[in-house]
């Protein structure tokens, strides 16, 4: 990390920070002050979006139903594949509670994100100890992404959209599957609701 003057904040992101096993040990063993960001969605809806991200990179890939579960007809669940493993949020914040307390985290709500982004970025500002900066006039809703985009800043000839990658159609996936991935997370977000002391909402 590049060394942070008095009055500075420095901030990086990586997805796979949360679920590698290795990463909180090493995040502490850095820097205990560490403050901890976890964007978090409904574990159903985020292992389609990665299958989704998947697919476009490898059409050849097995349909979502089949690697999303070891035995079809038992609807016993492959908790190997990494986009089912990665919702169990509950299993990978132990792994972090073992090296930093609650207090260090904030939990970011992903639909929240898309629904109310400046609420969301207003809890950011307040858990980083900032000025509310960002408001609702800096954002304004893309229509064909189905997301929130940053309005053009100062200077700027275009406003800031999330890339290529987001946003895209999600393949038709059958309501019973849904529905058993649902039952399968349901015990897990619970924990994670009691954990974080948060009701996200997704059952």
């Amino acid at each position: 990390m590049p060394r942070t003057l008095e009055g500075q904040i420095t901030m990086e992101k990586t997805p796979s920070y949360f679920v590698t096993k290795e990463a909180p040990k090493r995040i502490y063993n850095m820097s205990r002050e560490t403050k901890l960001i976890v964007v978090v969605r409904n574990p159903v809806t985020r292992a389609i979006s990665d299958y989704t991200q998947t697919l476009s990179k490898n059409p050849t890939i097995p349909s979502f139903q089949a690697l999303a579960f070891k035995n079809v007809s038992t609807g016993l669940i492959d908790t190997t594949w990494s986009a089912v493993r990665i919702g169990i949020y509950a299993k990978h914040l132990d792994n972090w509670l073992q090296y930093f307390p609650l207090s260090k985290f904030l939990f970011v709500s992903g639909e929240r994100l898309v629904s109310d982004p400046a609420g969301e970025m207003g809890r950011v500002q307040d858990f980083l100890g900032l000025k509310r900066v960002v408001t609702d006039k800096h954002f304004y809703f893309n229509e064909t992404k189905g997301f929130p985009c940053l309005k053009k800043p100062e200077g700027s000839s275009r406003p800031r959209c999330l890339g290529k990658s987001k946003g895209r159609p999600h393949p038709k996936i059958h309501g019973q599957v849904i529905q058993r991935l649902q039952e399968f997370y349901r015990p897990f977000n619970m924990k994670f609701y009691q954990m974080t002391g948060q009701d996200f909402g997704w059952d």
